[in-house]
């Protein structure tokens, strides 16, 4: 069979009728409701649930879709359905980049349930770097040196053996992104974390009390003078014990944080369930969007009003009351009242003002100028669009809703790329949507007209993030879109299928957006950061000066021992420890602190003692301790875990227990 230009064209115009008028069939048997009665006033809770009330799963009609648009695949014309065959490949941006050069931006990726952050390059979508933060890690010996281990064991359950690794965001200075720090949240076990970027190394974590289920993140803007972080779950605060069945009395709390020290600063108590968090661009407003107004416990419960809120946090004003004594302190915390009744809330400058949003809204992000906060409507199919200036000068809050584009079913989470054009996923109908912001501004609430184009993800895509998106000055020419689900877009794996990051190229406005990648995720990912590397400058080798612990050099190993005390210092370069022997006595505490004097890049070390647990990784001009008890006797050598040399099987030393008491009986050889 010959496919000729006019047939494939036909194809792929079918095979969009057929799709559009089977998802407009569906929608119409949900819930008859026509486009003029889409406004303010959507309720759409119905197309949360568009597929399954009828019976149909995603995944059957998306199949279904896919096995109509077969014939189109065989021609390379997989546009239409986001496939983006060689054809369409060559006439995208320049994407590819050849063995030896760089690619022009860092992509941080949360690593879900595995607790660390992906480090992509982009657009090569290539794996640069894993940064362990919430769980141990061989590699970069994280959580196996006595301060990573502490930042680990550091919590009210003692030594968490997970995490799950949400929203990374990048410090700012004067809005541009600064290169210092990146910051991520454990939602699993509420804990914030700190990554110093010169090193791409944790070196801080900190515990957030009276909170569960951390979820959003930012900073305050447009210096990040605070971290900021949502408690998602509503508990009793203090939760010890008191009003285990009063839901009425359980809270969330919106907690602030010092970046350079990591203290907890303050807390605000809210109504609702906090949702995600985004930061204006003045160093006023930050805000985070609200569900379960019904402060209920079950999903009934949670979804029976038509309506929730976007917080607008007024961080000066709040500072102003913790500065005046206006709080109450809960473990340790001062926490400010910013519920809606609350007598902070009945002056002039409120703490905290409720803006009416459809149900549940979901992802909350502040456009590059500063003007307006974009909240996706989640179970509306529309983004409510937030006049920041106006929020001061309106009587009802409602009013500084300015906007609020359709933009198809499941919004979630909305990104920009400089040029005035918004992107918000849409989980549903597995796309993405490109709307015009000002257009929406100027149009009727509920309208479709600002939606320039949607383009296909596979599949329900969550987050989406384009270069530089979180800062002042996005570039607008790469977007990821990070989807749950993959299904058949790679090797079958079993069970558990990987997820699926597409990038797409958003840069020709007149061209529209191309997919051009798909990466295979490990579960489960949330949120993404992109930088321009110009913006991030990693050191090639530990400066010494950055760390605490004493510079150990060739000549300057010691052993010194004291009442069941031994401490060692001790050096590594290429094949060989200072020390070929260690001997300490049976139930000796010992700490071993080991520096890597090479200079040369790329030239990493290691003291590895696995009977011990023992993995202490040393990048070139590193230094780290480990302590533990010596309580096995008997010959356990130590060696270097990383490939450094042509000798490097012969890079070891003795570590030597000596037995309390002498072994009895006669030796077996």
């Amino acid at each position: 069979m010959v496919f000729t230009a006019e047939s494939q064209n036909a194809a792929v115009n079918l095979v969009s009728a057929v799709e559009t008028a089977a998802i407009n069939l569906i929608r119409t048997m949900s819930h008859d409701q026509s486009k003029a009665e889409t406004d303010a006033e959507t309720d759409s809770n119905e197309d949360r649930f568009l597929l399954r009330d009828l019976g149909v799963e995603r995944r059957d009609f998306m199949k279904a879709g896919m096995a109509a648009g077969a014939a189109t695949s065989l021609t390379g014309c997989t546009g239409l359905l986001g496939g983006g065959g060689d054809e369409q490949r060559a006439a995208s941006a320049d994407y590819e980049v050849p063995p030896g050069e760089h690619d022009d931006y860092y992509a941080f990726l949360s690593g879900g349930h595995s607790g660390n952050i992906r480090v992509y390059g982009i657009p090569s979508m290539r794996q640069l770097m894993r940064i362990p933060v919430f769980h141990r890690d061989s590699a970069r010996g994280h959580g196996h040196d006595d301060k990573s281990r502490a930042m680990l064991e550091d919590g009210e359950g003692g030594e968490y053996t997970w995490g799950d690794a949400h929203h990374p965001r990048l410090s700012q200075t004067d809005g541009e992104f600064d290169g210092r720090w990146l910051f991520i949240h454990d939602k699993a076990n509420t804990r914030l974390a700190r990554v110093n970027l010169k090193y791409f190394q944790t070196d801080a974590i900190t515990q957030l009390p009276n909170a569960q289920g951390i979820h959003g993140l930012t900073g305050w803007y447009p210096d990040t003078e605070l971290v900021l972080a949502n408690s998602q779950f509503r508990i009793p605060v203090p939760n010890d014990g008191r009003n285990l069945d009063a839901p009425e009395e359980y809270h969330s709390v919106y907690t602030a944080v010092e970046p350079e020290s990591m203290n907890v600063e303050w807390q605000v108590l809210v109504d609702g369930n906090l949702d995600n968090s985004d930061s204006g661009k003045n160093g006023r407003y930050a805000f985070s969007t609200v569900y379960n107004s019904e402060e209920g416990v079950t999903e009934q419960e949670m979804t029976a009003d038509d309506r929730d809120w976007v917080i607008a946090f007024d961080i000066p004003r709040i500072q102003d009351a913790v500065e005046n004594g206006e709080y109450e302190v809960v473990n340790d915390v001062p926490i400010v009242d910013g519920r809606q009744g609350s007598s902070l809330n009945e002056a002039d400058r409120p703490v905290t003002t409720y803006i009416p949003v459809p149900k549940n809204p979901h992802g909350v992000s502040v456009t590059p100028d500063g003007k307006y906060a974009c909240a996706s409507g989640k179970l509306s199919p529309t983004v409510s669009v937030i006049d920041i200036e106006a929020i001061d000068e309106v009587d009802d809050p409602e009013d500084a809703i300015v906007a609020r584009p359709n933009v198809g079913t499941g919004p979630l989470h909305t990104a920009y790329d400089g040029r005035g054009h918004a992107y918000t996923t849409l989980f549903i109908d597995s796309q993405l949507a490109k709307w015009d912001i000002e257009e929406a501004v100027e149009a009727e609430l509920g309208s479709e007209d600002p939606v320039i184009e949607k383009i296909d993800c596979h599949y329900s895509p969550g987050h989406c993030q384009s270069a530089q998106s979180y800062s002042s000055e996005p570039t607008g020419d790469w977007l990821l879109a990070l989807n749950k689900f993959s299904q058949d877009r790679f090797l079958p794996t079993g069970p558990y299928h990987p997820e699926n990051d597409q990038l797409i190229y958003i840069g020709d406005d007149e061209e529209g957006m191309q997919l051009v990648k798909d990466t295979p995720a490990y579960a489960e990912p949330h949120d993404a950061t992109i930088a321009h590397r110009d913006k991030i400058d990693p050191a090639d080798i530990w400066d010494p000066d950055d760390y605490e612990l004493d510079y150990i050099e060739s000549g300057q190993q010691n052993i010194e021992r004291e009442d069941g005390q031994v401490y060692v210092e001790d050096y590594a370069i290429r094949n060989q420890y200072g020390f070929s022997d260690i001997t300490v006595q049976e139930g000796d505490e010992v700490t071993l602190h080991y520096t890597n004097i090479e200079t040369a890049k790329d030239i990493s070390h290691s003291v590895a003692i696995p009977e011990y647990d023992i993995n202490l990784s040393l990048a070139p001009q590193e230094t780290r301790k480990v302590t533990f008890t010596a309580d096995k006797p008997g010959v356990f050598w130590m060696y270097c875990g990383y490939f450094c040399s042509a000798l490097h099987m012969e890079m070891r030393s003795r570590l030597l227990v000596e037995p309390e008491d002498e072994p009895e009986g006669p030796d077996p050889f």
